[in-house]
């Protein structure tokens, strides 16, 4: 029940010198190491206006609340609300992945450098700073040496899953606190266990008031890593308590105080956020999606991901929904190596309760109907069982795999500290085996074909000029708006969130990728605004490159949506059929001009 109790001369190590670890040398190299990696993963967007990472719907949205926590920040807005997109509504970001745990500390990043940037920092340090958190755990409550710690580290930051994440969803790759909370939650026992009260003193009141409020910052980081957190301890501690009731029972008082004080804290400081993201303004009820629909393919498990110096692009293709949710995706090394270490090591109740917890989670990852090889099979998943709780009917099954990547760093680091403290050699004479040698070349048979690759990017349109340069402001008065072509309705990629997060979110425009409500009087969840009959047009011409014909009442319409949007200036970039959507706004609106690489309407007098 404590990750400080494993065995003995562990708990005595956690509680002597080793409970406040000293910056060393070695462990800066470490730290160093982990940037330095992440730092090359994301090289194909340094420098690079023009490039955005695969997923290039996600990383806009996260570009773009980067860039409103910073203006939040710097102009005393609202962090939990913003009415610069989604023109006339504006949108409740307490209930979409705001991110403002990343968002206001990089908000200096952002105001001097842009939101390119800040979101590629933002990579990095979610990957380096969950490498360094657990690599900061394990050496402080559960192995010896520093390699151990290190190797576990790399797989706790930088596994498939995490990389996969971090190039799309910051709210899943900022994992840096996780170990903090286990940590708070999970102490050590003091070597002396008599010497004081069970429920007594510091061990339950300041431990448990750092958890609330550690809780409070990672729920402005990610409230699903949150949920997930709390699920993972829950197993942890139901199956230590199995494997040992004498430790259970003596630290439970404590382990429950902490938890009851932390709650505390936590509900006070979250009361008003949780409130605006459930019931102010824009709240939205369900999902616009089925959750259930995201899960893993069995076969996934001992598959190369496409991140990996191994890896391909069609066998992932079919294991895992998309790209982003590569979340497991281990090889067979990996958790071959994992099995023989919980053979090896099942007399410790830790291990046992890691490996109960990643069989777990592994399994909710499948989804309700198991699938092998790409194919369905009539085998219902153990997902079933929970796919309708209130909640976990959000999460998507294939982030319960998450879970089983700091269980395998885990596992991975306590052998090779294991290892590493026994004889090199077993055995006498000739006959003698190099045990060291042989773990040392099983672990690097099972690491090496998961060495992450630099995220893949994809080009993007350049903002154009007339947005960038701030050529707009002379056509856009206040209280108007700047109607980007094509406007977003249920799509990813919107060049109206781009444009904005690009600059410091100067305008005000309609549409945007958000989750909201279908309407004022209907709370139902929708991806985007709501649909207005321009836009579809305008989307559907843009997909498919064919002009339709244009009648007396798309004009009429079309003007009656850009009064509705308060528009003031529509403006056309680079689109991939961009020749077909300007020909259908024209028969809409009338010529356009082109001003700084933009073709412009100014619509002020069509729309009074």
């Amino acid at each position: 029940m404590s990750l400080g109790t494993v065995e003995r001369d562990v708990q005595a190590r956690a509680t002597g010198r080793r409970w406040r670890l000293r910056p060393r040398t070695p462990d800066l190299a470490v730290v160093a190491g982990y940037l330095a990696l992440a730092t090359w993963l994301t090289s194909r967007q340094w420098g690079r206006p023009d490039r955005l990472f695969h997923q290039a719907g996600d990383q806009i949205l996260f570009e773009w609340m980067l860039a409103h926590a910073a203006r939040a920040v710097a102009g005393l807005d609202n962090p939990l609300w913003s009415d610069a997109l989604n023109a006339p509504g504006g949108m409740n970001l307490m209930a979409n992945t705001s991110v403002l745990g990343l968002g206001v500390p990089l908000a200096p990043v952002t105001l001097l450098f842009g939101s390119q940037v800040a979101f590629a920092v933002a990579v990095v340090g979610c990957l380096a700073g969950t490498a360094t958190a657990w690599y900061v755990l394990l050496r402080r409550r559960l192995v010896e040496s520093r390699l151990a710690a290190a190797l576990g580290g790399l797989v706790c930051g930088f596994a498939p899953g995490m990389v996969a994440q971090a190039g799309s969803h910051l709210h899943m790759a900022a994992q840096f606190l996780v170990p903090v909370i286990l940590a708070l939650v999970f102490a050590p026992e003091p070597a002396d266990a008599t010497a004081a009260p069970a429920g007594a003193g510091p061990r339950v009141w300041r431990p448990g008031v750092l958890l609330g409020l550690v809780v409070t910052y990672q729920a402005f980081l990610g409230e699903e890593v949150l949920l997930l957190v709390a699920l993972a301890a829950g197993v942890l501690v139901i199956g230590y308590a199995l494997t040992d009731r004498a430790a259970a029972r003596r630290l439970a008082p404590v382990t429950a105080g902490r938890i009851a004080v932390g709650a505390v804290v936590a509900a006070a400081l979250l009361a008003y956020p949780l409130w605006f993201q459930f019931f102010g303004p824009g709240h939205y009820r369900g999902m616009p999606f089925h959750a259930y629909g995201f899960q893993l393919d069995a076969a996934s498990f001992t598959a190369t991901a496409r991140q990996t110096v191994f890896g391909d692009h069609r066998l992932p293709a079919l294991l895992a929904p998309n790209a982003t949710e590569e979340n497991s995706f281990f090889g067979p090394g990996l958790l071959v190596l994992a099995l023989v270490v919980t053979v090896w090591l099942w007399r410790r109740p830790l291990v046992r309760a890691l490996a109960a917890c990643g069989v777990v989670f592994a399994l909710l990852s499948l989804g309700p109907r198991v699938r092998l090889d790409g194919s369905s099979t009539e085998l219902p998943g153990p997902y079933l069982l929970i796919a309708e709780l209130p909640l976990l009917d959000h999460v998507v099954p294939a982030r319960f795999a998450l879970v089983c990547v700091p269980v395998l760093g885990i596992l991975l680091a306590l052998s090779v500290d294991r290892v590493q403290r026994q004889p090199a050699t077993a055995g006498a004479g000739p006959d003698a085996v190099p045990v060291r040698l042989l773990w040392a070349g099983a672990v690097a048979a099972a690491l090496l074909p998961l060495t992450p690759t630099p995220i893949r990017a994809v080009p993007n349109w350049p903002v154009p000029a007339f947005v960038a340069e701030g050529t707009w402001r002379a056509y856009v008065p206040a209280g108007r708006t700047v109607v980007p072509v094509p406007p977003v309705t249920n799509a990813g990629q919107s060049p109206a969130m781009l444009w904005s997060a690009r600059t410091g979110l100067a305008f005000t425009a309609p549409g945007g990728f958000f989750i909201g409500p279908r309407s004022p009087d209907d709370p139902a969840a929708r991806w985007g605004a709501p649909d207005r009959p321009t836009s579809l047009l305008l989307r559907r011409v843009a997909d498919t490159g064919e002009v339709p014909p244009i009648s007396e009442t798309d004009r009429r319409q079309a003007v009656a949506d850009l009064r509705h949007w308060r528009a003031a200036v529509v403006v056309q970039g680079g689109l991939h059929h961009g020749d077909p959507v300007r020909r259908t706004v024209e028969a809409l609106l009338g010529p356009a001009r082109e001003i700084g690489g933009a073709l412009v309407w100014d619509v002020r007098p069509l729309v009074g």
